[in-house]
């Protein structure tokens, strides 16, 4: 490869990244207005959407945030306080809390994720061939950055 592709292809990753960088603050202030709609932290909002996939310790939903596991018993104290999740002995070790999400922080989770529009109507613009490629692209990208 030349130096002159060398160095467009380096312009057009640079531009690539941009937009991702433009759509993921576009997303991050939607998402955080959002849950301050539902008088919900943007953290408190993650618990919750983590807790879609079902119950999981305190430490895994910690690493997945990548936040310390002390900021996490604040959050899940103040979400338990209002309902929306519950706090249970781990079946298999009884020394780890599993948290839950209620059927009242599940209906929150869904109401916030349904409100989200920042990607709807730029998505309605791309046919359902080109939605699926973009879906694929996402997709590798995100297997390939987890290793």
């Amino acid at each position: 490869m030349s130096n002159e592709e060398l160095t467009r292809e380096d312009a057009l990753t640079r531009e690539v990244v941009d937009l991702m960088a433009g759509l993921v603050a576009i997303f991050h202030r939607e998402y955080e207005e959002a849950a301050a709609a539902r008088s919900l932290t943007g953290a408190q909002a993650k618990v919750l959407a983590l807790l879609r996939r079902g119950p999981m310790p305190m430490r895994h939903i910690a690493q997945t945030l990548s936040c310390e596991p002390s900021n996490i018993t604040g959050i899940v104290d103040r979400l338990e306080s209002r309902g929306f999740v519950t706090r249970e002995s781990d079946p298999q070790d009884r020394r780890v809390k599993l948290v839950a999400a209620t059927e009242q922080g599940q209906a929150a989770s869904a109401e916030l994720r349904e409100s989200l529009n920042f990607a709807r109507e730029p998505l309605a613009t791309l046919g359902p061939q080109e939605r699926q490629t973009l879906r694929d692209l996402l997709h590798r990208m995100l297997v390939g950055a987890s290793g």
